[in-house]
């Protein structure tokens, strides 16, 4: 399966992004921001980083690169697309996803190993998973304040659009501790926390086996291929 990971200007975790998925048992194609193709890949990756050093809003600019045009088209015609972190707030701005991703309520930078609880497990990311499971996998954000209007919240919640919640400690102020969400369909997800930090043994977040232990952020990357080989 080929998972395209689109590089912008700012970008830094697109690189983790491609081992993520190579280390899942795809084959990472590297897309550039600039261009109209997508390479015929499967699936798509927005990555975190900075994107054109988060001028206006977060993601803002991104969300209007060259390349954006065919994400959206291919996000709703039910390609698995993937935001992380930077990549979240470009879906939110493209309005893949709803909801917006605001400054952090204490107004600081943050990074730390984060646990989360699945609330889907059902979505193209998300199928090796079990529902209610709690993963641990490294959050760093400045603006990962998830908001929405009451009425959208109401709605992703009760419609399971809700994927992915702070479990411990909310970090940045978001609402109904709201740390990840889905388009209807489940084929686009969001999160601000990086589950390609969290891929290998030795590099990941400590857990009670061994120190930089945690390899939980791998299931997103082995989800959307058992999920696309089934669809196929």
């Amino acid at each position: 399966m080929r998972i395209g990971v689109i590089t912008f200007p700012g970008s830094l975790d697109d690189r983790d992004a491609q081992r993520a998925v190579r280390l899942a048992g795809g084959e990472p194609v590297a897309l550039w921001h600039g261009s109209h193709s997508l390479e015929g890949v499967d699936a798509l990756v927005l990555p975190g980083g900075f994107s054109y050093g988060d001028y206006l809003r977060c993601g803002a600019i991104a969300a209007r690169s060259p390349i954006m045009a065919e994400v959206i088209d291919a996000a709703n015609s039910g390609m698995p697309v993937l935001g992380i972190c930077n990549g979240f707030q470009m879906l939110a701005e493209a309005h893949l996803v709803d909801g917006g991703l605001i400054r952090n309520d204490h107004g600081q930078f943050i990074c730390r190993d984060q646990v989360l609880r699945v609330e889907n497990a059902s979505t193209d990311w998300t199928g090796d998973f079990a529902q209610g499971q709690q993963i641990t996998i490294p959050l760093k954000n400045g603006e990962g304040g998830f908001i929405a209007d009451a009425e959208t919240v109401a709605r992703l919640e009760g419609e399971g659009q809700v994927v992915f919640r702070y479990v411990g400690v909310n970090p940045n102020g978001s609402v109904n501790d709201i740390a990840g969400v889905s388009n209807k369909r489940g084929n686009v997800v969001g999160l601000m926390p990086h589950p390609e930090h969290a891929i290998e043994e030795g590099f990941g977040p400590d857990t009670s086996a061994a120190m930089r232990n945690g390899t939980d952020g791998l299931a997103f990357f082995t989800s959307v291929i058992k999920q696309t080989l089934v669809s196929a």
